[in-house]
């Protein structure tokens, strides 16, 4: 299973440089294989509606949350402590840590354009890397 960083969903829905290969990603890959944190979602809710995309963030909420199965994970407090000392470890902001400790504690691959993830014993794949599997 994958966890999908705030990048790559921001990617998608904010039609940048990779949406397309996000797209296709998201068309090939089942859904119940794919999973997000909560603190992608609320960062991606911050975005969309800074930029006035509320619409966007709805039916983001609507189709690829409520609809398809991806599953939503969270850090409880314990995780939370972890983030601080992987954010240490590895010289990642808050963010990355946080998605590095959900996917540690998940069993997840993370799934980022964020490079910063390469300094990690867990790595990343950037999305084109699951079409080729």
């Amino acid at each position: 299973m994958y966890l999908v960083d705030t990048n790559v969903w921001l990617g998608l829905l904010l039609d940048q440089e990779k949406a397309l290969e996000v797209r296709r990603v998201l068309q090939r890959v089942e859904a119940d294989l794919l999973a997000i944190t909560e603190f992608s979602l609320y960062s991606i809710g911050i975005i969309l509606t800074r930029l006035k995309k509320d619409d966007v963030f709805e039916n983001f909420l609507s189709d690829t949350i409520e609809d398809s199965g991806v599953m939503q994970v969270r850090l409880d407090t314990s995780g939370l402590k972890k983030v601080l000392a992987i954010r240490c470890r590895y010289h990642l902001d808050f963010d990355e840590a946080y998605q590095y400790v959900a996917a540690e504690g998940y069993g997840l691959t993370i799934v980022s354009f964020d490079k910063d993830f390469d300094r990690t014993e867990k790595g990343r794949k950037v999305p084109g890397d699951l079409l080729a599997e």
